[in-house]
This record gives C-alpha cells, structure tokens and sequence, in this order.
C-alpha cells in the first residue's frame, strides 16, 4: 500500500509543481493542500491529467478548525475538504483547501469541475457559512431559509436561540425564544451486594 500511496503523492506533486502547498500520507490515505487562488486550476489538474484522472468527487465537507482536537487554532479557521476518486487508477486523494477571511470565508465554486458538487457545496454554505463565489444557486438546503446562523460552527450554541412550531390558531409556523431549561441529569445507580463475583 506504501509504494502505490508514495507513487500517487509523486505523480501528484509532478503534476500539481507549484501550485502544491503540502502533501502528506497518514492513516494510509495522501492528503494535499493548495491555495485558495489556485483552487480552479488545481480541480481541473486533478481530473484531466491522464496520469492522475480523479473522475469523481466523492464528497466535499466543510470543516471548522477553531478548536481542532482541542488545540487552539493557529491558521485559518474553515477548510473545505474534496475527496476525489479515480476509478482508472484505483486511488483516492484528498485535497483541503483553506478560506483566507474567518469572518467571512470565502472559496470559489467546484461545480464547473464535478457539476455533482452543487448539493454538496450548498450543505457547507448552509451549515458553516463557506460562501462558494460562482455558485449557480447558493441557499439553505438543510435548514429553514429564516434560520439565523451556521449551526455546524463552533461557537454555534448547543441549544440555539429560538426554537419554531405550528401554531394551529395562526395556521402557520412561528418562532419563539427556547423554552428549554437546562438541567443536570444525574443517572440513578443502584449496586447489588457482590455483583460480578
């Protein structure tokens, strides 16, 4: 597995050349980084080129690395991770790119590239707040279009500020402040004279 994971991070940083941030192998998967600038090209690199032919992307997440594993945070806060397959070759790559502003994450779109990225783009904007510049129709796709905030943040808050239901007097949905008490569950533990032995 080693020799075929060395021979792609080869072929990938002959074709990539500057446009390659870094390259890694842990876990047995590669992983690349490239600029945010170069995204477009890098995408259109990664499928194109003969000797690398990354026909599909898999999946494309957003992530925030503001308290990652729980260590503060030293670089740029959101990334956009792209798990690309070739089913020539028979490997998998994955490419994580970072957005420059934290306060307002910026990235260019995909969808030119794998026009199946359109969903999967829209889910990030949705749920981290990435904003994919070109995107042929970015909204909300999992939570409601009057929704306030990025819920997969880290500094979202657990219970949310406001909570909606139908209300059957006013035949619609309304929103209202959340009604949830925080309390402290503590499990009822009952120990039996000479359990287990």
């Amino acid at each position: 597995m080693a020799s075929k994971l060395e021979a792609l991070k080869s072929s990938v940083e002959k074709v990539l050349g500057e446009k390659l941030v870094r390259a890694t192998i842990a876990l047995e998967e590669l992983t690349v980084v490239c600029a945010a600038s170069d995204l477009a090209a890098t995408l259109t690199r990664l499928r194109d080129e003969p000797e690398l032919s990354f026909e599909q992307c898999v999946d494309l997440c957003g992530v925030d690395y503001s308290a990652y594993a729980d260590l503060p945070c030293d670089g740029p806060r959101y990334a956009v991770v792209y798990h690309l397959l070739s089913l020539k070759h028979n490997w998998r790559l994955r490419l994580r790119v970072f957005a420059a502003d934290d306060d307002f994450p910026v990235l260019p779109t995909s969808v030119e590239v794998w026009n199946g990225n359109n969903w999967f783009e829209r889910e990030a904007f949705d749920l981290y707040g990435i904003v994919f510049e070109g995107h042929p129709d970015l909204r909300r796709l999992l939570t409601d279009y009057g929704f306030v905030g990025h819920p997969f943040r880290k500094d979202f808050p657990v219970s949310g500020h406001v909570e909606m239901r139908y209300d059957p007097d006013q035949h619609r949905v309304i929103y209202q402040p959340v009604t949830i008490e925080p309390r402290e569950i503590v499990p009822r533990i009952i120990r039996e004279e000479n359990y287990g032995g």
